[in-house]
């Protein structure tokens, strides 16, 4: 069978992930140290909850063998999800937690994007594709079919989001660039047109790129990257030498790091001119120029046997000479920029009208809150005055007491043995 890892390697790899099984030995070799594998994160939004649940099938025996011996399409099209059922218990029962937590964890996502955007609820509730949301407490054969099949479809996708933004930061750049030039008086616009033409010059100036998965190419990784004598260049070597994870295939990340020879011809993050986000884009370029070439079975993987079979093509030892992005048509025409310009404008607007409603906001707030100040103010008051008015009440009742127990001189009657030196006073 074609794919020879485990879960991991089956699920995650067709969908442009990594490997974290041991492939069959097939030979019965003796063990080998393997070696370290790389987690590439798939850009998925569920790639952890997509990991975890791989992670604990992984664990079962029972699916671990059905997997084995399953294709490409069994796994992308999700007919596998039908063993679920024969998992064990424990397994089931962790996967029961994991979706549960996912389901918690998209509810809160849901909530603070209804909070803080006008998007619909159709387009929020898309965020649950990728499992059944009608039952939100066990996971079933109906979640890893939708998990499967999701995961495939959105990363099929996912080059061409890569490319859509790229275009949109290629479309600011230019942008912020017309507008600076707007704001320059003749001569220093003058100027400033000059130095970067001066600029765009200088990064044509590069040696020869050659065209990815040609046999310059891989002779030139041979050399300089792997050390090796390029009269001595082995395709099947060289094949295992950059089988990172060593799982038997390339996968996406494997193949992406070929061309950093390459494209170092081309982009130095210390020089102006270069900018780093073409690199990237020039890479996946590539990237897919050996897929479309090289990758028969449309697997986004590329097998030892497919290596091989590109090498018989004229194309491998005679190719056209590689284009870059400054070779090809730009990736935007002049009317997306202005769309993507009135874009801007329209959002300028809203944020404009979102700042005067918050400032305004911030105002009555304030007013709220200095009549806030005043009530507690004059509820102070009103407590000082009724305590100082209770302290009051309480004094004038205690002198009355004390003066009221005190009797009359009138009334006090005189003793009847006169003290020695005792003179009664005499009213005035």
């Amino acid at each position: 069978p074609r794919m020879t890892g485990g879960l991991k390697g089956l699920l995650l790899l067709s969908l442009c992930l990594v490997v974290w099984t041991v492939p069959i030995d097939r030979n019965q070799d003796p063990p080998h140290e393997e070696r370290a594998e790389e987690n590439v994160d798939t850009g998925l939004y569920y790639d952890r909850y997509l990991r975890e649940v791989i992670e604990v099938l992984e664990t079962d025996p029972h699916f671990r063998e059905k997997l084995q011996t399953a294709n490409t399409d069994d796994i992308k099209n999700g007919r596998l999800s039908k063993e679920l059922d024969l998992v064990g218990h424990h397994v089931r029962t962790r996967l029961d937690e994991l979706k549960r937590q996912e389901v918690s964890r998209l509810r809160m996502l849901l909530k603070a994007k209804l909070d803080s955007t006008n998007m619909d609820h159709v387009s929020l509730l898309k965020q649950f594709e990728h499992l059944d949301p009608h039952n939100q407490n066990t996971f079933e054969a109906k979640d890893l079919e939708l998990l499967i099949v999701t995961a495939t479809k959105d990363l099929e996708n996912y080059d061409a989001e890569r490319h859509e933004e790229f275009k949109r930061y290629e479309m600011l750049k230019e942008h912020e660039r017309r507008e600076y030039l707007k704001s320059l008086d003749q001569e220093k616009r003058e100027n400033e047109e000059k130095r970067i033409e001066e600029l765009k010059e200088k990064h044509r100036q590069h040696p020869k790129v050659n065209a990815p998965g040609s046999v310059d190419q891989l002779r030139e990784v041979w050399k300089e990257t792997d050390g090796l004598d390029p009269q001595e260049f082995n395709p099947k070597t060289f094949f295992n030498l950059h089988d990172a994870n060593g799982d038997g295939v390339l996968d996406e990340q494997e193949l992406e790091a070929l061309f950093t020879k390459e494209l170092e011809k081309v982009y130095d993050p210390k020089n102006e001119e270069d900018d780093m986000m073409e690199m990237e884009e020039e890479r996946l370029r590539m990237r897919e120029h050996v897929m479309q070439n090289v990758d028969l079975s449309r697997d986004r993987l590329v097998s030892l046997e497919e290596f091989l079979k590109s090498m018989e093509k004229k194309e491998f030892n005679n190719p056209k000479e590689w284009e870059t992005l400054d070779d090809t048509k730009p990736v935007y025409t002049e009317e997306e920029l202005q769309r993507f310009e009135a874009e801007l404008r329209d959002r300028e607007v809203e944020l404009g009208r979102r700042a005067e409603q918050l400032r305004q906001e911030q105002e009555l707030l304030k007013e709220r809150s200095k009549a806030l100040e005043a009530q507690k103010r004059e509820y102070q008051q009103v407590k000082d005055c009724f305590q100082l008015v209770q302290k009051t009440h309480y004094f004038s009742h205690t002198v009355h007491y004390c003066f009221s127990s005190i009797p009359r001189l009138s009334e006090t009657r005189r003793p009847h043995v006169t003290t020695p030196g005792w003179t009664p006073l005499r009213p005035r």
